[in-house]
């Protein structure tokens, strides 16, 4: 009898997991058994299989082929090689779409899209979801005895190129949603406030979708739009999930785009998926593209509860859809990999196994590059299999922290709304600025909604937290009175859940933490900046830019004044004691040199000590039952010295008091409980 219950969270693959993307069809058979020769060369245990196979897989509607993919599965299973079984239904073939020719997506503006890309249909549609049960079923029922599937891959990156549409079906699915969750007109035009530019609604028949139109769209439509959205692509993911788990027991997820994708709400989606995974392509602009990775990972961890996680897509070198591809250098798809798997990643996966000869995707790197074995990649893919087998151990060991920063994808939606008071004021660029903060002074941190369980963190970081609930905000306060210390940034707790001005005014739900009054904003123009007094430990000038608020300390301690400006002789960072703890406000944008100077004096009111360790060399602690392992990361051009005691894992090496590790090297050192860096346990 087959089990209908997940019985095991983490897919049945030893030690660390290693692969990515396989694409069989796209090859002559003879090259299959060439593949699964490499692989095992290479270390490779696990492979995604049929994420695009929708049409080779099911022909025409309800005729099946599955021979080929026995065969795929089985020639893997006989080289010791595991399955992540993926479902294709991010690519609907083009007799769908002939058939169902309404199941096209339409684009805001009324365009309807076209086959011939990747892309899913409308997730409204009818035909789709049942199109899509069918083959997840179909699926399932052949394979989920199979002892090379260990995985189920639900579709791929939801939302990616396509989330929003604006079809006739998906306008009537939006009227279901919005009944549901208001109840009638009147709550909807009580949420929406359509008493303002004469919206007001009468009749459901009459409340359509944001389309586009003359002027700027009642934005808390628009705000409503996106959580439509994002239930509606969730729906379609729960359709496949219980369409497996009906034949299934293995672990199922699909892939999610953390730190990159900002269509979805990666909270909600965390509570659907056995296990979280992410796909992470560096930005290739970024000259630090190790920062938004680490975000990216960090935020990938926090999503699962600090769960083990799945690396399910990286890049070995260059990617192919952004402005400039650049590739790889000597050493860095390493560090990148380690860095994934220092902040909590147990798989490490690659798109894609082999690079393929024809398609959209062509320029895109993979293990096994044009250049074939002869080349660089291909040596540092394998030498990368070979570090991951000697850390077997510490797959399911923890990272933890002291620092929280606060991450609401509900939030982020609001506030990249139009009409806003400055377009400067960038909640990315934020949440990156106080976070690479923390990076450059060794201090690991989880990403959390402000409405989670505060207690476990000495400080708590709100770099854009626009949109902020009444309830989320006693939460936040709850914590600074309990002993916590509280750090907010501008613009932030300016509207409720309905992108409604709070009560009281900007700020006011925070006005009790924080001891501060906001009455008004005051953006700089284009290219301005002005000078701050600090008169905190060291008293010095600190230059900010871009924003300014006529700010009124109401119970806090002024720790910095505006020397110009429109706010000149105003207070621009206050300090605020709120029973047991403490509430900072910074109401403007510092720059890099002043946010040491500030975090410095946060950090000793949170009791956080930086590392003392140089800017680029990363260092994070995964701490295990029996051991602690101390990941150390070098993205300098120098070698570095770790204090540290243990072994180093990768060559077997004691390690009586420092570890040097070479430039742009990696290391790891398992060493006895408790005596790692880059985050101590919770208190």
């Amino acid at each position: 009898m087959t089990n209908t219950a997940s019985t095991n969270p983490w897919p049945a693959v030893a030690g660390i997991a290693y692969g990515g993307d396989y694409n069989p069809e796209q090859w002559p058979r003879e090259v299959w058994h060439e593949d699964v020769a490499l692989m095992r060369d290479a270390g490779v245990n696990l492979v995604s299989v049929g994420i695009f196979s929708w049409a080779l897989l099911e022909t025409s509607e309800g005729v099946f082929d599955f021979g080929w993919l026995d065969e795929v599965i089985d020639l893997l299973h006989a080289n010791g090689i595991a399955v992540d079984l993926g479902t294709p239904t991010a690519s609907p073939p083009a007799w769908f779409f002939a058939e169902h020719p309404d199941a096209r997506v339409v684009q805001r503006d009324g365009t309807v899209m076209g086959f011939g890309s990747r892309g899913m249909a409308s997730h409204a549609s009818p035909a789709y979801r049942e199109a899509i049960t069918r083959i997840a079923g179909e699926l399932a029922r052949r394979y989920a005895d199979h002892p090379a599937v260990v995985l189920w891959h639900v579709h791929n990156e939801y939302g990616v190129p396509v989330g929003e549409d604006y079809s006739d079906r998906s306008v009537l699915a939006f009227r279901e949603w919005l009944l549901g969750r208001y109840g009638t007109l009147d709550g909807l035009n009580d949420a929406w406030g359509t008493a303002f530019w004469g919206q007001h609604y009468t009749d459901w028949a009459h409340v359509g979708a944001p389309a586009a139109a003359a002027s700027v769209v009642n934005p808390a439509q628009r705000l409503d739009w996106f959580r439509f959205t994002d239930s509606q692509l969730r729906a379609c993911y729960r359709a496949e999930r219980d369409a497996i788990r009906a034949h299934a027991s293995q672990p199922i997820t699909t892939n999610f785009m953390a730190n990159q994708h900002w269509g979805m709400d990666l909270w909600a989606w965390a509570e659907e998926v056995d296990v979280v995974a992410d796909d992470h392509y560096l930005w290739a602009a970024d000259p630090e593209g190790e920062i938004g990775l680490a975000i990216a990972a960090d935020l990938t961890r926090s999503l699962g509860g600090g769960k083990p996680w799945i690396l399910m897509e990286h890049s070995t070198s260059a990617v192919n859809w952004q402005p400039r591809n650049i590739a790889k250098r000597p050493g860095e798809m390493a560090r990148n990999s380690i860095s994934h798997l220092a902040r909590g990643a147990d798989a490490i996966l690659f798109f894609q196994w082999r690079a393929g000869r024809s398609g959209a995707e062509k320029f895109h790197s993979a293990m096994l590059p044009h250049a074939g074995t002869r080349s660089r990649v291909w040596r540092e893919v394998v030498d990368l299999g070979a570090k991951l087998d000697r850390l077997a151990e510490l797959r399911d060991s923890r990272v933890t922290a002291d620092v929280a920063i606060l991450w609401d994808f509900q939030s982020f939606w609001a506030q990249d709304l139009e009409w806003r008071p400055s377009v400067d004021v960038d909640h990315k660029e934020r949440v990156r600025a106080y976070y690479e903060r923390l990076w450059r002074d060794g201090i690991t941190a989880d990403f959390v909604l402000p409405g989670a369980d505060l207690s476990g963190y000495r400080l708590v970081i709100a770099p854009a937290q626009y949109l902020l609930t009444e309830a989320d905000a006693a939460n936040l306060t709850r914590y600074v009175e309990g002993g916590g210390t509280l750090l907010v940034s501008f613009f932030s707790a300016i509207v409720d859940e309905n992108d409604r001005v709070h009560d009281g005014g900007f700020g006011a739900p925070l006005s009790g933490a924080l001891g501060v009054r906001v009455e008004e904003f005051l953006p700089l123009r284009e290219g301005g900046t002005c000078t701050l007094d600090w008169r905190g430990e060291n008293p010095q000038e600190l230059i900010a830019d871009i924003w300014q608020e006529d700010l009124e300390a109401t119970g806090a301690e002024v720790i910095a004044t505006y020397l110009d400006g429109p706010g000149a002789g105003k207070p621009a960072i206050t300090r605020s004691r709120h029973g047991s703890g403490l509430g900072w406000y910074v109401s403007t944008r510092v720059q890099n040199a002043g946010m040491r100077t500030l975090m410095d004096a946060v950090y000793a009111d949170a009791g956080i000590v930086p590392s003392g360790l140089p800017e680029g060399f990363e260092v994070v602690t995964r701490r295990g039952t029996d051991a602690d392992y101390i990941v150390a990361i070098n993205h300098r051009d120098d070698a570095v010295s770790l204090p540290a005691s243990g072994v180093e894992l990768f060559t077997g090496a004691d390690v009586p008091e420092t570890l040097e590790v070479a430039p742009g090297g990696v290391a790891v050192v398992r060493s006895a409980p408790g005596g790692g860096g880059g985050g101590r346990p919770r208190t």
